[in-house]
């Protein structure tokens, strides 16, 4: 006997598939809640640690050529930092002072952060960068670069350079490490200092 009820059994059918199609797409929410743990387990665990893998305070490090003390530098702070950019941070910057043969100082360097290449034997000076040289000649500029393989230091920014009788202003700078010989790239102009004239033996 025919069933008088036909549409029943599509609609059983129909239902039944949307069942399973539900069943189906909270089951692949569920795996998809389920696994947000794991996911954020294994990125913790492969995550690359940026941070530094050594940190020193109050440094001093003492360079030296044939037992003679050549150059100390001191910082506040260090963090060293290993991978493809192998580098030491200076945060709280850094002081250098050179010595000749007879451990006299011949002249200072100083900024308020650095960063030091290891591998490039390069150093980065920015922020109120200092250099004195033995005749009293100063150096200030914003960036630096230290070259300590060919011995020298250069800067492309804005230089001003106070001597005992003037001052000069340019852009760029070449110079020996100690600064004794420099030259400005490309010199803006110069100032005369006054000095007050030393007394006669005569003057009281």
């Amino acid at each position: 006997m025919d069933d008088p009820f036909p549409e029943k059994e599509k609609i059983r059918s129909v239902a039944c598939k949307t069942i399973t199609k539900s069943i189906a797409i909270l089951f692949g929410v569920a795996m998809l809640f389920s696994c947000q743990p794991d996911l954020k387990t294994i990125e913790t665990i492969t995550r690359v640690d940026e941070g530094p893998v050594e940190s020193t305070l109050d440094l001093e490090m003492i360079y030296s050529e044939d037992g003679n003390t050549r150059l100390i530098v001191k910082a506040p702070r260090m963090d060293r930092y290993e991978g493809e950019n192998k580098r030491m941070e200076m945060p709280q910057g850094l002081q250098v002072a050179f010595y000749d043969s007879l451990m006299n100082v011949t002249s200072r360097m100083s900024s308020e952060y650095a960063i030091s290449y290891e591998d490039d034997k390069m150093v980065e000076a920015r922020n109120d960068v200092v250099v004195v040289n033995e005749l009293g000649e100063q150096l200030n500029t914003e960036h630096l670069v230290w070259d300590q393989k060919k011995g020298i230091i250069y800067s492309d920014q804005f230089v001003r350079i106070t001597t005992e009788d003037e001052v000069l202003y340019g852009d760029g700078l070449e110079a020996d490490e100690q600064f004794n010989q420099w030259t400005i790239l490309r010199p803006r102009g110069t100032f005369t200092v006054e000095t007050e004239p030393e007394p006669t033996p005569n003057s009281q």
